[in-house]
Parts: C-alpha cells; structure tokens; sequence
C-alpha cells in the first residue's frame, strides 16, 4: 500500500467508529494488519473482534448486562488506538515525507550514548553557567563554549519526543527530569513541549497526552502557555475520540475547574482563531500596501529631491506634501487599518518576517520553536557588549514572535557594521520607552505574561506550518483553526462563564458567521434569552442570507427589547429583502415614528410604498425629504423615477434634468432615454441611450438587458411592444 492507500483505509476506520459500524472498522483494519503482517498487531486485532462477537452473542441471548456500554466504549477506545499504531507503522515504513524520513534516520544521528548522559549533559551547562560571572574575557570564552556545546544537544532533545514512535520508560523519565521544578532549563521545557505536541498531532497516544495535560499544570509560564496551546489544536484533532478514553476525560473536567485554567485555554482559542485574520492581512500588505508604496516613492523622491533646503530651522522638519500624497493614494488609510488591526493582537508580522526564514539557522526544525535568549550563538554577537538597552528592547516587545526575533536578528548581523551600530543605538534610545509600555500593560491586564507567551507561541506555530520548506509533508495545525468550539475541551470550560459569548462575539466580528450562529444557538438553549444574542444572531444569519431565519431571530429580539431602532430597521430590511412590502413599510413607518429625523428611513418608506405601486404617497415623502435636504442627488433619482413610473413624465424629466447637469451615472442616463422617448422626443432618447451605452462602457448585453428589465414601464407609459423592437434594432444599428 502506498501512503496515500494507507491513509485513506485509516480515515475509513474512524469514519466507521464514528458512526458505530464496528463490523466495517474491523475489515478495514484487517487490511491494514495484513499489509503489516506483523503477528502482535494482528493477534490485537483477532482479540477485539473476538470480544466484539461474544458482546453481539449476549445481546443476541438478551442476557442482560448493565456495563455494556462500559465495555463498549472501551472496545472502541482499543480500537482506535490499534488504528493509529497500524498507520504510524505503515507510514514509517512507506511514506517518503519529510517528517518520516526524519523518523527513520534520527537515532542514527543523536550526539550521546543513552538518556541519562543526555540530560546529565544537558544539567552541566546550567551548573556551569551558574559559576561562570562572564566578566573577565575567559569566562566569556567558556561560556561560549559550554553554550556552544548544550546548543547542540537541543535538537537531539527535541527529536527524541518529537520522533519517537512510543515513549518507553527511558523518554518518559526524561520527560520527567526535565519537567522537575527544581530543574533550570526553561528551554530544553519548551522545545519537548512542543515536541510532544507535534508527536501527539501526527499519532494519537493517551500515554502521551497525560504528559502534555501534566504540562499545562506546570509552575513554568512559558511551559503552561505551550502546553496549554498544543492542547487546543490535540483535542481539536481527536476530538469524537477522546471521551472514550476515561482518563482523559475526567483530567480534562478537572482542569476546567480551575478557572484561571478556563480563562487561559479561552483567550489561546481566540488567538489561533485570530490567525486565519494573518493571511488576509498578509495578502493586503503584498497586494494592495506595497504595490502602491512603490507607486508612489518616485513622487516622494522628486519633491525630497527639489527641496533639499539647508536651513538649520528646518532642516528636520516634514513636507505636509509627502502625507498628502499618502492620504491621496490611499495608503495612509491601509496604514492606519493596520495599525489598529496590530493593537488588536493581530500578527501584522507575517508578511515582512516570511522573506526571512531562509537562514541556515532554521534549517533545524527545533529552531522554529526554541524560545528567544539573547544568549543564543546564533545571535549573541549583537548583545556582547552587554547593552542592556538591546536587549530590553528584544524582550521587551510583544509584536514580535520568537521565530520573528530570530528572524530579525540575522538580518542585522548580515548588515555592515556601520549600519548596525546605527539600528542597535536606535533601539537603546526606544528601549526606555519599550519598558514603560510593558509595565503599563502589565497593570492595566494581569494575565498579559500568558497573553503575550501564547500569542508569540502561536505565531511561531503558525510560521512553521506556513513557511517551513517542507510544510507541505505536516498536516496543518490551523486547518482546524475554526472547529475549536466544537470540542469536548470548549464545552468543559466554556461551561457557566463569559468564554462562549465571547468567541462568538469574535466570530462575528471578524464575519465567520456560521461559527457565531452556532454559538449564540448554543447561548439561547443554556443561558437566559438576551435581545442583544438575538440581535447578533440575527446579522450573522442575514449576512448568510439565511433572511427568514434572521427575521425570526429579530423580532424575537424585538418582543425582549420593544421599540430598539437598530432592531426595528433590520426586521423591516428583512421583509424588504423578502419582497413582502407592506409588512417593510410597516416597520420603515414605526423606525419613522422612533427617529423623525432620519432621512434614509424617511426614503425607506417612500420605497417601500413605490413597490407597493402607492406613487403619489411615495413622491409626497420623497418631496418631503427633498424639502428638508436640497441638492441631494439620491432623493433626486428616487423622485424621477418614481414620477416616471407614476406616469408624470414632466416631473420625471424635470428631476433627471438636475441629476444629468450633475455628474450623471449609467441610470441617470438610461432614465433620461427612458423619459425621453415616452415623451415622444426620439431622437433625444437615441442621444441619451448612445450616452448611457459608453458609461456601460459599450458592454452592449449589459445595456440592453437594462432596458429589457424596464420593458413594461415603458409599456406603460404608452411604448408598444413594436416601438419597443425597432428602437432596439436602430440602437443596434447605431452601436
């Protein structure tokens, strides 16, 4: 079997356990022990379908056994661990991807001769470094040294968690040494971490995620953070499998207790949700910023170029041109977006650090995650000189992920020395300021430390699966970036607070309306009904333009909350939207009676009452607003064609007149054909129609379909239907 066979006889089995059909979940993983033809792996098998059938024989006898669904759900549990052990091993043997050929070729290359040297190794460098004062030059030199020389190991670290098919006694204890409280190395914590996670992701294994939930308890920031996150996207993953696992389950409702546990795994949901904004943003920097940036960077040149004034005065002062020319080409506005979109956490990052990940530095796959220490060798050149402002300034901003820092960071040393004196005295003037906003923060959001670790976290997560050279051999994590609120953890700790009404209200904002209705469906069955849920559920199924249901939902929110005007509005666009015009116009009429003033529901009214052929009611609120607001062009359309319609062609064409002195568009155009040849002045109507063509920029279908739509109106107002075709043909003629 190749992989590609192999994978889809595995997706067939969880599809059939997922739908209880256990007879079709053991020939399919028949299949797969067969293709293994390893004895242990197929003698499982035989044992759980043996037990299956004895289970179907007592059913059968009516023998009556009240922990059957016990046994039963145990029974699928085992199964579904047999599936993924048969495709891990498969894989291992057939894939040709990146991951696995990493998997098949890592113990060749690990740098120690057994676990216990390995985190005696690692256990050395922290001892070492602690003695070690760095203040004379042959300190420096072994601390280089020994750091060079634990560096190396990392990856030998993280492989081991990230490629291991089980963890044995020999991983786990190292595991656990390296977990201990009393152990230093917040690093070597991190990357197995995220090892673990990617293992788990690749290969489902209970033993394994005990381990990651032990991590979400741990007394280490930066490891509960990564714990925390990879438990997101795990749970994510194996979700319709996880409450057959006992164990698991009940760790998962314990942790859900704790609410600041409930509070963190909330906001990292909001965050990894958050991401799907990054490639929108990225794609808004690529295609609509930059193009236009270089648009217009010859113009800013010539007129730096012409007024290159050496007044001491004014020689630091900025031309009011050069933001002219931004606001005039729409760049300031993009620029402004951002900005705002940045202090609402988004990763503005994405688009400028992807150029940057060609280093040799991230060519080893534990790089992606390692945290960033301005000690590391790759970069510990730019902070030798012991500048505190630099390196406040690094661990001081949260904008920039650990990936990103490292990014950074390269990109200078690769600059001449010169220009990289310049950017690192740049940053110790800004480095005073950097701490001032982080202990600002700091005061006015408690949890901003695991805010930040998590956000950058699932930055460097996100870089990875979307940079990495060979992203295209892992499953991406963020593929499933939208299901988070359909899990067994969400429900757990959404339970009883703020988190779920949260998400949701984030959903909405950022348009995944589907995922909102879900949510405030969700809301309206466990909590006390609000107008305000029913009104955001309402938009949500109205930007889906699901308008019955919306209606529905609307004035549910009207019956709580009577007489809300935003609420009143969208019950009577809804009837509009659905053609039923008197129940509108009723609406439009009660919005009127609410905000007298309004005059775009003043024209609502009037529309509605022109559709329901009402045009000496319509043209009365129509010349009302026009009283009440002169030269509006909008009003003066509405009037024309509501005349026109109405028969008045005198007025109709008194008002058209007024829009064509304007600035005329394609309808005013059209409207003045209209009007004109009604009245009988063909040769007025041909000029008009002939205008109107080249405003639909001589897209003759579109023309004539326009004129088709209004066919009856102009039979009304006494064309016939043989009028109607030779002005066709002549405009034809004319084209």
């Amino acid at each position: 079997m190749n992989p590609d066979q192999i994978q889809n006889t595995f997706t067939s089995v969880l599809k059939f356990l997922s739908k209880a059909r256990l007879k079709n979940a053991f020939d399919k993983l028949n299949i797969l022990a067969a293709e293994l033809q390893i004895g242990r792996y197929s003698d499982r098998c035989d044992e759980l379908q043996q037990n299956y059938r004895y289970m179907l024989q007592y059913y059968v006898e009516g023998v009556d056994d009240p922990q059957r669904r016990v046994v039963y759900n145990r029974l699928v549990s085992r199964l579904y661990v047999l599936a993924c052990d048969l495709r891990e091993e498969l894989m291992f043997r057939n894939a040709t991807s990146f991951e696995y050929m990493q998997k098949r070729y890592f113990p060749h290359k690990l740098r120690f001769s057994n676990y216990n040297d390995l985190f005696d190794a690692l256990a050395y460098f922290h001892r070492q470094s602690e003695l070690l004062v760095e203040n004379t030059t042959s300190d420096k030199a072994e601390f280089r040294r020994i750091r060079s020389n634990f560096e190396k190991l990392l990856p030998d670290v993280f492989s081991i968690f990230w490629l291991s098919t089980r963890y044995e006694q020999e991983e786990k204890m190292l595991f656990t040494r390296i977990h201990e409280a009393s152990y230093k190395g917040v690093t070597e914590k991190s990357l197995s971490v995220s090892a673990l996670t990617l293992n788990l992701w690749r290969m489902f294994d209970e033993h394994k995620l005990m381990l990651l939930l032990d991590a979400c308890e741990s007394d280490v920031p930066q490891v509960r953070q990564r714990a925390l996150t990879g438990l997101c996207f795990i749970i994510v993953r194996y979700n319709d499998f996880v409450t057959y696992f006992p164990a698991i389950r009940n760790r998962l409702v314990l942790l859900a207790d704790d609410q600041h546990f409930s509070q963190q795994a909330g906001n990292i949901m909001v965050q990894i949700v958050a991401t799907m904004e990054t490639d929108k943003i990225s794609r808004k920097m690529r295609e609509e910023i930059l193009p236009e940036v270089m648009k217009i960077s010859p113009l800013l040149k010539d007129r730096m170029d012409a007024e290159k004034l050496m007044d001491s005065d004014e020689w630091e002062e900025g031309n009011p041109d050069w933001q002219e020319l931004l606001d005039a080409s729409g760049v300031s506005d993009k620029l402004q977006e951002l900005s705002e979109l940045q202090q609402e956490g988004a990763d503005v990052y994405m688009s400028t650090f992807s150029l940057l990940k060609s280093f040799t530095f991230f060519n080893e796959v534990s790089n992606w995650f390692i945290p960033f220490e301005s000690v590391h060798t790759s970069v510990s050149e730019l902070f030798e000189t012991s500048d505190k402002g630099l390196i406040s300034a690094f661990t001081a901003n949260n904008a920039m992920c650990n990936s990103d820092k490292y990014s950074f960071c390269l990109s200078i040393l690769q600059m001449p020395e010169m220009q990289r004196n310049m950017l690192k005295s740049n940053f110790k003037v800004e480095a005073e300021q950097l701490e001032e906003m982080a202990r600002d923060e700091a005061l006015l959001t408690p949890d901003l430390a695991g805010k930040t670790i998590s956000k950058q976290y699932v930055q460097d997560l996100f870089r990875f699966f979307k940079l990495h050279p060979q992203k295209d051999s892992f499953t991406d994590f963020f593929d499933s970036s939208l299901k988070m609120h359909n899990t067994f953890l969400f429900a757990t700790i959404a339970s009883g607070n703020s988190i779920k009404s949260g998400l949701a209200d984030f959903y909405l904002s950022k348009s995944h309306y589907s995922e909102a209705i879900e949510l405030y469906s969700d809301l309206l069955d466990e909590t006390e009904p609000t107008a305000a849920i029913y009104q955001k559920m309402g938009y949500a199924l109205q930007q889906l333009s699901q308008l019955g249901n919306a209606l529905e939902a609307y004035k549910r929110a009207d019956i709580i909350q009577p007489d809300d005007l935003w609420t009143v509005r969208k019950i009577a666009l809804c009837y509009r939207l659905l053609a039923d015009y008197e129940n509108a116009l009723h609406y439009y009429r009660h919005a009127s009676y609410l905000d007298p003033e309004n005059e775009n529901i003043q024209m609502n009214v009037g529309n509605c009452l022109q559709e329901l052929k009402k045009y000496d009611e319509a043209l009365a609120v129509f010349y009302k607003v026009d009283a009440l607001n002169e030269n509006n062009q909008k009003v003066w359309k509405a009037i024309s064609w509501c005349a026109f319609l109405a028969s008045n062609l005198s007025k109709a064409a008194y008002y058209n007149y007024k829009l064509i002195e304007q600035q005329p568009d394609k309808h005013d155009l059209l409207n003045a054909g209209h009007i004109a040849w009604c009245s009988r002045k063909v040769k007025d109507a041909m000029v008009y129609y002939k205008m109107a063509h080249e405003h639909y920029q001589f897209n003759t279908g579109l023309f004539l379909s326009a004129i088709e739509q209004d066919k009856m109106h102009l039979i009304a107002n006494g064309i016939a239907n043989d009028e109607y075709s030779l002005m066709i043909d002549e405009l034809l003629y004319s084209f």
